[in-house]
């Protein structure tokens, strides 16, 4: 059985794997982007130290038994959760029992399904490093134009749009980006789109893909470049991109950004 507030130290960190020869994997923080090995203990032990993730708590969660520890040096005692009896069990399985059928009732939970949704290439202008920051290095990459086809259309990509990127001390980059879509109607559509996630793969790879000498022969599958992606229009005739939502996975091609976008349906 785990101490009290293992969950909230896993949730506080995403896992990886630096190299695929590692047996072990990495941990970096999700507040101050450190990197360290993945170990309970230790991580707990940067998590009473870390002052984003005690500043995150003291404002968005006071009962975090973290940031109880932090403060009183012992973490918050909750109590245990009553055991369902076997009636509770069969009913949770079950399904709902207050109906007035003697049968019991199922709510199936529908699974969601990724479908290809759209192609999106962009020209990029050389970054601009925006320099240190207080959550790590920053860079500013422009676009300068691109296009677009999907099973909804096709367009232009308008040039001005911009990602600010954050790279974490390992070289992981967070991405932060907005485009501006130009369809090729008559008269045309126009659709903001907001891209955020993360590329992330073993140093050597990364470093490769800051080096636009050698960005061609770095192989896609060796590192990890997905975004979620979310569109707004006021256009009645795309209205249905703004309910939507999309998982892209990206690649990088000499001063070109490629993505393939997935809809969630």
């Amino acid at each position: 059985m785990g101490r009290i507030g293992d969950g909230d130290i896993h949730a506080a960190f995403v896992e990886f794997r630096a190299k695929e020869s590692d047996k072990c994997l990495s941990a970096q923080c999700y507040y101050c982007q450190s990197v360290r090995a993945k170990n309970t203990s230790r991580q707990r032990a940067h998590l009473l130290e870390c002052p984003a993730f005690l500043n995150a708590m003291k404002e968005h969660n006071p009962d975090n038994p973290i940031l109880h520890e932090a403060v009183n040096g012992t973490p918050t005692q909750h109590t245990p959760a009553k055991t369902p009896k076997k009636r509770d069990l069969d009913t949770m399985i079950s399904g709902f029992q207050g109906s007035t059928s003697s049968a019991p009732q199922t709510f199936p939970i529908p699974k969601p399904s990724l479908e290809r949704d759209f192609q999106m290439s962009v020209q990029l202008n050389p970054k601009i490093s925006v320099g240190p920051g207080i959550w790590g290095q920053r860079n500013w990459v422009s676009f300068i134009s691109g296009h677009w086809n999907g099973r909804w259309g096709k367009g232009t990509v308008v040039p001005g749009g911009q990602d600010s990127q954050l790279i974490a001390p390992d070289l992981s980059t967070h991405i932060d980006a907005n485009y501006l879509l130009q369809t090729h109607d008559h008269p045309p559509a126009f659709i903001a789109v907001k891209m955020d996630g993360w590329r992330v793969g073993p140093r050597d790879v990364l470093e490769k893909l800051e080096d636009p000498s050698q960005i061609d022969d770095v192989d896609p599958k060796t590192y990890s470049f997905r975004v979620y992606v979310h569109m707004e229009t006021g256009d009645t005739r795309y209205l249905h991109l703004n309910t939507g939502m999309w998982i892209g996975s990206g690649v990088r091609r000499g001063t070109e950004v490629i993505y393939d976008a997935y809809r969630v349906s």
